[in-house]
């Protein structure tokens, strides 16, 4: 988990994404074109929520959102994922 110079705001996160998969689990190299988005990731920032929207992961938790959840950044040379609590399903 890196440590980086950024709070968001209200009930956003900053998300790191984990690595997408290279193989399968029977071993077949899946190319870049076929690859898809992960879907699970490291918190890294957390907002301080709003009185109605409290956010509920904390930095370090592993967690799952959805496919097109948050928008994408690079801050410091990596890559991140800005979003709600809300996108978050659940922690890991």
């Amino acid at each position: 988990m890196s440590k980086v110079n950024f709070k968001p705001n209200e009930d956003r996160i900053l998300v790191e994404s984990a690595a997408a998969e290279e193989k399968t689990a029977s071993g077949i190299i899946i190319p870049d074109t076929a690859k898809e988005k992960p879907q699970e990731g490291i918190v890294v920032a957390v907002g301080e929520g709003t009185d109605d929207k409290p956010v509920t992961v904390k930095v370090g938790d592993k967690v799952l959102y959805g496919k097109y959840s948050g928008t994408e950044v690079s801050l410091e040379g990596s890559d991140y994922l800005i979003m709600r609590n809300s996108d978050v399903f659940g922690t890991l």
